[in-house]
């Protein structure tokens, strides 16, 4: 006979009945409209033909033999890497984790990480049920977890209503409530969204500044342990791979003589022209400094943007390298590529070689913050101690941007001219540089150790859960 399922012993879900009238309503809108979206998915299938593949599994027809697994979810692959090094602990802690998603990319992000556990049946991934109570039910009766994680902000009302009342317990890694969210949530429907935060049962936050938000709209438990973000270590090939192209290529490396180097990293649509004419201002001057010829490394965020994005760098007059075309698989130029002496942008048209991009550079500015998109992920260069800067919005970076930016390893810039004359000062500045890149390694040193601990929270909650 099965063992029963683990019960749930936090206060009863959903906490009021408005709340439940609510989520009732909201299923309902759900199934009214599922051939809409099943359509829509349909659609996205044509460019992403795994979005039309396991159907099944968007309806909880999951089959695994894990033996009481840590589920695991992460919408997108970008939360699948951030959460990577907490999966490590728990799979060296002797678990079980099944990994789910809601897109290909992460599922695919998530057999690149983790193929030998897959391989070895310790670690399965599938897509997450949609948001129907019955299928949260059939995932959970197919799948026993020992208890649900959801990382970063996960509101699915109708998936975290399923799994506390199939007496899952329920909590938050990573966690996330950016001051934007709360406002908002507290305003709309009568505050629906803030109560569907009391499903969780533990919420594990990022900071202090999270963790009161949490706690306001009355989740039970709430730890402060970081981000495991911070616990990556970057890709040591793609490390090696930019120093192997700095010298040929005669890049900066500190030396004199280098040639000044600037990453725009993660730049989305609205920003291409504002940065095209940072660019311009910083050309400039470099060459009134009697510094060699400024290199721009451009790596736009959507790969559909890739040659729009070449397209406008050409039309501003600028001499563009691809990623693509000029550097083979080991990101050493190709025979036929072009002397970077005559170049003045990398593009960076590829997925997954990031760490790359910023090893070259000397300073980087991160995108979707000069639009109001709350600016994308800054760990990744400080992990390389480069001095990073990004735009008036940054609400999607609270955390680590408020303490990045009193740390000062983070410049806020209000526009574009405030934007380019930081970027002139630091980069015709040896010592500007190498304090950034003091203060940049202090910082990160400081807020490392987050996944042990997240481990320490977690191991006394998962045994409470055997």
């Amino acid at each position: 006979m099965p063992a029963a399922l683990p019960s749930s012993a936090a206060r009863p879900f959903p906490p009021r009945r408005r709340t439940a009238v609510l989520l009732w309503l909201y299923e309902l809108a759900w199934h009214l409209l599922l051939p809409v979206f099943l359509l829509f998915l349909w659609r996205r299938g044509r460019k992403e033909p795994m979005y039309r593949q396991h159907w099944g599994e968007r309806f909880g027809g999951v089959t695994t033999s894990l033996q009481r697994p840590v589920w695991l979810h992460s919408a997108s692959m970008g939360e699948l890497r951030g959460v990577a090094p907490l999966i490590r602990a728990l799979l060296a802690d002797g678990h079980h984790v099944l990994i789910s998603t809601l897109t290909p990319a992460g599922r695919t992000a998530a057999r690149t990480l983790f193929g030998n556990d897959m391989d070895a049946g310790r670690l399965q991934v599938c897509f997450v049920p949609l948001e129907l109570g019955w299928a949260v039910r059939r995932f959970v009766r197919h799948t026993r977890p020992r208890a649900a994680l959801m990382t970063e902000i996960d509101t699915w009302p109708v998936l975290l209503a399923g799994i506390r009342q199939c007496g899952v317990p329920l909590g938050m890694a990573n966690a996330q409530y950016p001051r934007k969210s709360i406002e908002r949530d507290q305003r709309v429907a009568w505050g629906f969204r803030a109560d569907i935060f009391q499903a969780y049962e533990l919420v594990m936050c990022k900071s202090q500044t999270h963790a009161e938000r949490f706690r306001e709209v009355g989740c039970p438990r709430v730890e402060v342990v970081g981000e495991t973000r911070f616990d990556l270590p970057p890709s040591q090939t793609h490390l090696d791979a930019g120093q192997a192209l700095l010298a040929p290529w005669n890049l900066a490396t500190g030396a004199a003589g280098g040639r000044p180097v600037l990453c725009f990293a993660s730049a989305i649509v609205g920003e291409d022209e504002q940065f095209i004419e940072a660019i311009r201002q910083v050309r400039r001057a470099v060459a009134a400094a009697g510094l060699p010829p400024l290199l721009v490394v451009y790596v736009p965020r959507s790969p559909q943007r890739f040659d729009a994005v070449a397209g406008l760098m050409t039309d501003a007059g600028l001499q563009v390298s691809r990623r693509s075309r000029d550097l083979d698989a080991r990101l050493q130029p190709r025979a036929d590529a072009p002397d970077m002496a005559g170049v003045d942008v990398l593009l960076g048209d590829s997925l997954g070689e990031m760490y790359f991009y910023l090893a070259l550079s000397q300073v980087v500015v991160v995108g979707a913050s000069f639009v109001n998109m709350g600016a994308h992920n800054v760990i990744e260069p400080l992990a390389l101690r480069k001095p990073v800067m990004v735009g008036p919005s940054i609400w999607g970076i609270e955390y680590p941007g408020v303490e990045a930016l009193e740390a000062g390893v983070l410049q806020q810039h209000m526009g574009i001219d405030s934007l380019s004359r930081a970027l002139i000062e630091l980069l015709t500045s040896p010592q500007k540089q190498a304090q950034a890149t003091a203060g940049a390694e202090a910082f990160y040193a400081e807020h490392g150790g987050s996944t042990r601990r997240h481990m320490a929270v977690l191991r006394p909650w998962l045994e409470s859960q055997a």
